[in-house]
Parts: C-alpha cells; sequence; structure tokens
C-alpha cells in the first residue's frame, strides 16, 4: 500500500486528516472514499486491510477522520450525522480538486449510513458499498440510551462509546431523528452493495433487510458470515474488500478497461513492502499480485513467496513457448502441464555441477504433454522447452544494476 499522509478543510474551516492509499504503481483506474464508524477513525486496522484490497485493483482510497475525531480538528460536541455528511460531500470536492472524482462510496457502520445520503449530492459517485451499516442514522440512539434523559433534559452530558468518553449534546439526539434513510436509499440511483454479519451484535443484519428492501436494483448483498462488528480478524477485512473491489469494477469498467489496455504496454514492475510484515504488493504491465512468506517464515501466507515467482515464471513460460512451437507446426498437442519443485541441495550432491562448494538452487521440471503426438514430436517439445526465454535466462549471465533514488 503506498499511503499518504494529507490534510483538506471542511466547509466550517477545520482541517480533517486523513490518508490517500494509492496503488503501487502510482496510477489509479478510479477514486473511492471510505467513511469511518462512528466514533471510529482513519486508523482502524480492517479499514487498512479494505483499502489494500481495492489498492490491488487499481483503486485508490481516501479515508479521513470525520470533524472532532482522530487528528481532526473541531470539537466532537458540536458534531452530528449532518456534520459528518458535509465532511463526505467536502472530501469529494477535495479529491475531485486535488485528484480525481471519486466513483465509489464505501462506509462502514453509521459511516455507511452517511454514505448513503451523501451520495445523491456527489454526482460522479457510480458504486456505494455499505458494511454493517443502520437502516436509519438514529440506530445510534441504542449506544446511549441511558443518557438519553438526560441529553433531552440537561441540554448534554458524557457518555462512554467504544471505552471513551465522549459529550453529547441535545443537537445531536434531535439531528439523529429528524433524518429518514428510507426513501433516501429509495432514491439512491447508485449500484449499492450491502456488505452485513448475521452475527453482529452492534447493528443487527435486520437492518441489512431493511435497506436492501428499500433500495432499488442494482443491489446486491454479502454475508460476513462470524465477522464481529469491526471486522477484527484480518481474514474478515480482506474477505469485504476483495468483494468491493471485484464488485466496483463493474460499475467502473468503461473506463477501467480503457486505462488497462494503456497499462499493460508498460513493462514496468512495481513492488512495495510496507512495514507492517512481509506481504508485499506487485504491480507487473498493469497487473496486480501479491507475494509473502509462509506463516512458519515469519509472514502471513497472503501470497506466493518470491522463488513461488521465480518457479512460476519458468513454469509459464515453459507452457507457452511449447504451445507456440506446436501452434507453428500444426501438432496435435492438446494441453501442457508444467509441475515445478524447487530447492537448495548441497554442492557434494551434484557431480555434474560446476559448484563444488555450498549450496545451490535446482527446480525439477516435470512437464506433461497431451494429445495424440507421435514419439518424435514429444522429444523435439522437450528440447524446445529447454529454449523458452527465461529458461534461457536462468543459465545465462544476468545483470543487475541497482540504485538508491530519492
Amino acid at each position: 500500500m503506498n499511503m499518504k499522509r494529507l490534510t483538506f478543510p471542511n466547509r466550517y474551516g477545520h482541517q480533517l486528516a486523513a490518508y490517500i492509499d494509492m496503488p503501487v504503481d502510482g496510477h489509479p483506474l478510479a477514486y473511492a472514499i471510505f467513511a469511518h464508524c462512528f466514533t471510529c477513525t482513519k486508523n482502524l486496522k480492517a479499514v487498512a486491510n479494505i483499502n489494500r484490497a481495492l489498492n490491488r485493483a487499481g483503486i485508490a482510497v481516501l479515508r479521513f477522520d470525520f470533524t472532532g475525531l482522530g487528528e481532526s480538528e473541531g470539537d466532537f460536541a458540536d458534531t452530528n450525522f449532518t456534520t459528518n455528511v458535509s465532511d463526505l460531500i467536502d472530501a469529494a470536492d477535495f479529491l475531485a480538486e486535488q485528484y480525481q472524482a471519486p466513483e465509489i462510496l464505501i462506509g462502514h457502520s453509521l459511516g455507511g449510513a452517511a454514505v448513503l445520503q451523501a451520495a445523491a449530492h456527489i454526482e460522479p459517485a457510480k458504486a456505494v458499498a455499505v458494511i454493517g451499516a443502520p437502516a436509519n442514522a438514529d440506530h445510534v440512539l441504542n449506544h446511549i440510551s441511558d443518557a438519553y434523559d438526560t441529553i433531552k433534559a440537561s441540554g448534554q452530558a458524557k457518555v462512554q462509546l467504544a471505552g471513551r468518553p465522549f459529550q453529547i449534546k441535545k443537537q445531536f439526539i434531535d439531528d439523529l431523528e429528524s433524518h429518514k434513510m428510507t426513501d433516501v436509499i429509495n432514491r439512491l440511483r447508485r449500484a449499492l452493495m450491502i456488505l452485513h454479519s448475521p452475527i453482529d451484535q452492534t447493528v443487527g443484519i435486520e437492518n441489512a433487510a431493511d435497506i436492501f428492501k428499500a433500495a432499488k436494483h442494482p443491489k446486491s448483498f454479502i454475508s460476513l458470515d462470524q465477522s464481529d462488528h469491526l471486522l477484527s480478524r484480518s481474514a474478515d477485512s480482506e474477505y469485504a474488500g476483495t468483494i468491493i473491489a471485484a464488485w466496483a469494477r463493474k460499475y467502473i469498467g468503461a473506463l477501467m478497461d480503457l486505462k488497462t489496455q494503456s497499462a499493460t504496454s508498460d513493462k514496468q514492475v512495481i513492488v512495495r513492502t510496507d512495514r507492517s510484515g512481509y506481504a508485499t504488493d506487485i504491480v507487473a504491465s498493469g497487473h496486480s499480485l501479491t507475494a509473502d512468506e509462509p506463516v512458519a517464515a515469519g509472514g502471513t501466507n497472503l501470497g506466493p513467496t518470491p522463488y513461488d515467482f521465480l518457479v512460476a515464471g519458468l513454469g509459464a513460460c515453459t507452457s507457452i513457448t511449447l504451445r507456440m512451437y506446436a501452434d507453428r507446426k500444426q501438432w496435435p498437442l492438446e494441453g501442457i502441464k508444467v509441475v515445478l519443485h524447487h530447492e537448495k541441495i548441497h554442492a557434494d550432491n551434484c557431480r555434474e555441477c560446476e559448484t563444488k562448494s555450498g549450496y545451490l538452487d535446482t527446480i525439477k521440471r516435470e512437464i506433461k504433454l497431451e494429445g495424440p503426438l507421435e514419439k518424435e514430436q514429444r522429444q523435439r517439445l522437450l528440447q524446445i522447452a529447454d529454449r523458452c526465454p527465461v529458461h534461457r535466462t536462468l543459465h545465462g549471465e544476468i545483470r543487475i544494476d541497482s540504485e538508491l533514488v530519492s
């Protein structure tokens, strides 16, 4: 994830703290905004995981702290649901001015209700995804029910939310109660995806049913089975991000296909590893990949190891080369299967090797040729396998020039 810290002003003059998470190559195909849950911040681990999945699909995401939360300016006590919505609209305006207008809006919990409300004011948005969202904004009142009467009578009260104290004013309650979401959802006129856990103890699954019922097509529902409200398990947030990314491509597909065609002409490979583990994002000629290490080696096993990629490159080159050769000869080769095994062995165990000490790399390549080939054709294809470009590169002299860049 290529993350950049920034701030932008909202309409009330407060500077809102944000990150923009970029694809590894720094050339996004589209932009999205992520709205966090009530009393959460942009730094929630689940948000970062979801954004990473979107980045891998070529989508940049702006995540920010609402007014009075996290690192953003302003007093939380003076905010309400309406100011959250206006913060989202201001974020969209900022993106449009500095980068590109957002085509995707994503919201978690109350942030989901906020993006549903804000979508009508963000015209470029084509798709809206909500995660664990309430069907009505005043669902939040369930979490401050003990202080409700005090706030109504005295004008304000301090309440404990998510283990932290927050000052809640009467205007906050009045504002929540004034927003009825059914009509807003019915008039959304955007593709909608609803993601919700059937065991969500904070915002019940019935909210997802109510949103789905109120919305018009195209609409989709994904069950986040066994997930809690905050998507605390990395597997749950990574799954949610992957699903949203795949779904969103359908609604911004024309633009993305055009840009992808131009991206594939750029043969550079870009690799980035952040400070949180070994998971590594790769963009190779416009295609997103992930490398990692096994759990036993301290990784999280989110993708193949670097050696897996190396060996896979040889296998792919072998198979493609055989396919090309057989097609040119018009031989009846129906399919090719290449199985490869990589290991390091001690030089003493290889009599024919030039290396006589230490360890050396060995790759065992098993090639299965399918189809009614003659014996001579099969033997010729075995010879051709050794002539594939990657095979020849691995056996030839390789020069790697490295330099530090700022």
